[in-house]
């Protein structure tokens, strides 16, 4: 047997939470609202383009840093949407999924001592990123109920030692989207301490109630301090493909490629070809995929608030928090083992998106990427919670 102790970074974190909960619900057959994977299938066009990759022979290793047609096809959706032109020789590196993106980023730019600001609640892989990247986390909180940050307590965080905040909008998990005034208030405090600012925008057409998507890499004086992190997984229903991308500065990019390089080598060749005819899809694809979103989102809302569960309205993602500091449970852990367990919900417990488990003790979260049937089975199991099941904790 093996004695001399693991890495240290490894005894820092745990497993996913998030991942917990789905084996937890497979193990006692409950509905699986805490991952957020859709259970429907990816358009139909993608399927076909996917096969057609495979039978077209596109099985060995594309360039590195992504296949041309792909990277092309992303430099006309960004023209399209964000309104700036990139070169996809120079910006652009694909990855094996927006996680990988997230740790070639910070693998690339981190040195030991340098701190990255972090917003909490977060999306449980940030933590352990900067862990493995070597750097000190610094967190500012969100408030509920609309998510807000305070400004002076942001200001704060910054310093000399800062390299990077994160950022990820719409957000996982609370479904927040930043306003453009926030982002330039962002902007001003990263140009002031020369900062880079890492943009997960992995939902970034997962948007309710007439709010719009900003980019941090549109306004004034952040394009070449701006690195966006993205992916086909949200928006085109594929999360088992492990298509990434990043956007990157071309001083930046090169360190970005060699930890991409040497951490996976590529993406998958058929799947990068076939990711091509999905970043070409028309704009009404993404309107019917946000209307498909927020239908589900406001049954999922209605069917929390009836089960008494007091849920916050998200205008982004798919993703809505809930507030059970009232149902007598001493913390979230147990009250999502209790879902999963006697109700036959499953849910991910709140406190796996801070730093402290304290702070959120008294939030689980949901998920509503989910067919109409499934959210409908979740539903009747929830209607127990009504009839007085959950008394106790």
């Amino acid at each position: 047997m093996f004695n001399k102790p693991i890495s240290q970074k490894a005894s820092q974190f745990t497993e996913s939470v998030i991942r917990e909960m789905t084996r937890l619900a497979m193990e006692h057959n409950a509905v699986n609202l805490s991952q957020g994977f859709p259970d429907f299938p990816a358009p139909e066009v993608l399927k076909e383009a996917a096969i057609d990759a495979i039978r077209n022979d596109i099985n060995q290793y594309a360039i590195t840093w992504g296949a041309k047609n792909f990277r092309e096809a992303l430099v006309d959706k960004t023209r399209r949407f964000l309104g700036i032109d990139i070169d996809s020789e120079r910006e652009i590196t694909v990855t094996c999924g927006s996680t990988e993106a997230m740790i070639d980023v910070l693998l690339a730019v981190i040195n030991p001592g340098d701190e990255v600001i972090v917003f909490e609640p977060f999306y449980e892989n940030y933590g352990p990123d900067a862990i493995i990247s070597g750097a000190t986390p610094r967190f500012v909180s969100l408030r509920r109920p609309d998510w807000s940050f305070d400004e002076k307590e942001l200001a704060a965080a910054f310093n000399n030692k800062t390299k990077a905040i994160i950022l990820n909008t719409p957000n996982n998990p609370t479904g927040k989207v930043f306003s453009r005034e926030e982002l330039q208030y962002i902007a001003g405090l990263c140009q002031k301490w020369d900062v880079l600012c890492i943009t997960d925008e992995i939902y970034e057409h997962i948007i309710y109630d007439g709010v719009k998507h900003v980019s941090m890499i549109t306004l004034d004086g952040m394009r070449d301090r701006t690195i966006v992190v993205n992916g086909m997984s949200k928006t085109y229903s594929v999360t088992g493909w492990r298509v990434g991308y990043i956007l990157s500065p071309p001083n930046i990019t090169g360190a970005i490629r060699k930890m991409h390089d040497f951490m996976t080598v590529g993406a998958p060749a058929p799947l990068m070809d076939a990711g091509a005819t999905a970043l070409r899809l028309p704009d009404e694809y993404y309107a019917g995929m946000a209307a498909h979103y927020q239908e589900r989102r406001d049954r999922t809302m209605k069917m929390l608030t009836d089960a008494g569960l007091n849920p916050i309205l998200p205008k982004g993602a798919y993703y809505i928090m809930c507030d059970i500091g009232d149902w007598g449970y001493a913390n979230d852990v147990e009250f999502s083992r209790f879902l999963v367990k006697d109700i036959g919900v499953a849910t991910v417990p709140g406190s796996s998106f801070f730093r402290d488990p304290a702070s959120g003790k008294d939030i689980i979260r949901f998920t509503f990427c989910k067919k109409v049937e499934t959210l409908s089975a979740a539903e009747e199991r929830l209607k127990k919670l009504r009839k007085g099941v959950s008394v106790g904790g």
